[in-house]
């Protein structure tokens, strides 16, 4: 075999084609693209959103670290002074729930902070020190950020009015003291007079309960003796009930049955004593002139009057109507 027919042919070169450069494909705005440029302002609202947005996670973040450290702590102190320093200071106090308390006493209250910075405002005390006043029965203080400190109050609702040692004071259903009142000015409230008598109001309200026919005739009730009560009448006579919550109930429950069936009240008497329940001792008043014999004499069902002046009296049997 000769030299040049024992060579192998070489291999034929393949050529790759070389590949058309494809056209980018033009990307479709998203939902996401339609809604930011119908915001107004477009991305630089979105931009400002997103900031304001890590700002308030930061500044929550340092909060509630400067809680876990201890705000009182320098390095907590410190910490919270800076997110202060940030736009996290008290700038705005909300108030709702308020009706008749004067505002300007629970924004000195908010505003009495030892820093102004959020972190270090003092919810639990700022709420213990609204507490203190009479009118606010419940509070809640929250912070919203960035400079917004908000405060619901729940106020009480006044019940009576308290008169001792010629002061006026505006009490609740429980007694507890609300303000004062200017003798010009007192409200259309039970009246309940005498030291102690504040403290009494849920008893006088459970007793003026029993003869609910009574309570708009009575005009004030007066606490004697740390230990029973007085009744004064719109008509401007006095009913002297016994001790005891429950006997002065009975009393004033029959004093009611009484007036329904013999018309005491507005009658010329000024004082009507139950203090015995088997019978009702009763005095004119002053002013009162004896009936001549057949001239307005009281009828069979109504208490005989005494002689005319201050010092008569005379008593009605409770249970049978008689004189005794």
């Amino acid at each position: 075999m000769s030299r040049a027919s024992s060579r192998r042919p070489a291999p034929a070169r393949t050529v790759k084609p070389k590949r058309r450069p494809q056209a980018k494909r033009q990307r479709r705005p998203s939902i996401l693209d339609h809604a930011v440029a119908r915001m107004p302002g477009g991305e630089a609202t979105v931009r400002k959103a997103a900031a304001w947005g890590i700002t308030a996670a930061v500044g929550g973040a340092a909060i509630a670290l400067a809680g876990w450290l201890g705000v009182f702590g320098l390095v907590g102190t410190a910490m919270a002074e800076g997110v202060g320093s940030l736009g996290f200071r008290v700038a705005q106090i909300e108030v709702t729930g308020l009706k008749r308390m004067d505002a300007n006493s629970v924004y000195a209250v908010a505003l009495d902070q030892r820093s102004r910075a959020m972190p270090l405002v003092d919810l639990n005390g700022t709420r213990d020190r609204l507490l203190e006043y009479g009118w606010i029965a419940d509070a809640r203080v929250s912070r919203r950020l960035p400079d917004t400190l908000v405060i619901d109050v729940v106020e009480r609702d006044p019940a009576a009015v308290w008169q001792n040692n010629g002061q006026l004071m505006l009490i609740d259903h429980k007694g507890v003291l609300l303000d004062e009142v200017p003798a010009h000015a007192i409200p259309r409230l039970p009246l309940v007079i005498g030291e102690g008598a504040n403290a009494q109001e849920p008893a006088y309200q459970r007793l003026i309960a029993a003869a609910p026919a009574l309570r708009p005739m009575v005009k004030a009730a007066t606490w004697v003796g740390n230990r029973r009560w007085d009744l004064l009448f719109q008509s401007g006579e006095t009913l002297v009930l016994p001790e005891g919550e429950q006997a002065a109930a009975n009393a004033l429950v029959k004093f009611a049955q009484m007036d329904g069936t013999m018309g005491l009240l507005g009658k010329g008497y000024a004082r009507f004593d139950l203090r015995d329940p088997s019978k009702l001792v009763v005095r004119m008043a002053p002013e009162a002139a004896a009936p001549a014999a057949g001239e307005g004499a009281p009828g069979n069902d109504a208490a005989p009057a005494p002689d005319a002046g201050s010092n008569k009296t005379g008593s009605v049997d409770t249970g049978a109507r008689g004189v005794v």
